[in-house]
């Protein structure tokens, strides 16, 4: 009897989920570089706590943007911790970066990254799959000069203004 509903299986359930799999960047390839990045201006909150629950504190930082009417630029998260050795855990700052003449907003702290040379990793896909593709490349390329991944890391994500297109996620670790 399954030998005759395999064609529905595939064409109800494994080609809609291959579908949304590459229209959120699943199948784009990350590029590692060696650049020089910065300088950022940013307005965060502290987080400490698990790796998966840091998208409640940064929608807290969008919402004081909001309430401050304080244009918020790309999503920056500045991981201090490696959450490897801290069994998921990190540390970070998460928040908005800011232009150089726009106010801090209430109840933000204010942090400043200097242009600094880095190995950069960019990648074009969905907020949720782009930092374990960037992550990965980046150990990868690492490994390949004998070297390994070393906090903090600087993560920028770039919305791509539309709602139908995914944005760049950038991941950036001094060299």
């Amino acid at each position: 009897m399954f030998k005759k509903q395999w064609p529905a299986f595939v064409l109800a359930f494994v080609l809609p989920l291959l579908a949304v799999f590459w229209w959120w960047g699943g199948f784009n390839s990350a590029s590692v570089t060696e650049t020089d990045a910065g300088p950022y201006r940013y307005a965060y909150l502290d987080y400490e706590g698990p790796l998966n629950n840091m998208r409640k504190t940064q929608r807290k930082a969008l919402d004081e943007f909001n309430v401050g009417k304080v244009v918020a630029g790309d999503t920056i998260s500045v991981l201090l911790t490696d959450p490897r050795a801290a069994h998921g855990k990190v540390r970070a700052q998460l928040g908005y970066t800011l232009a150089e003449t726009a106010t801090i907003p209430q109840g933000l702290k204010e942090g400043h990254i200097e242009r600094r040379p880095v190995y950069a990793v960019q990648v074009q896909a969905a907020v949720l799959l782009a930092p374990s593709k960037s992550y990965q490349a980046l150990a990868d390329a690492l490994a390949a000069r004998g070297k390994s991944l070393a906090m903090p890391t600087v993560e920028l994500y770039r919305p791509a203004g539309k709602a139908n297109r995914i944005g760049t996620f950038t991941l950036e670790m001094n060299r």
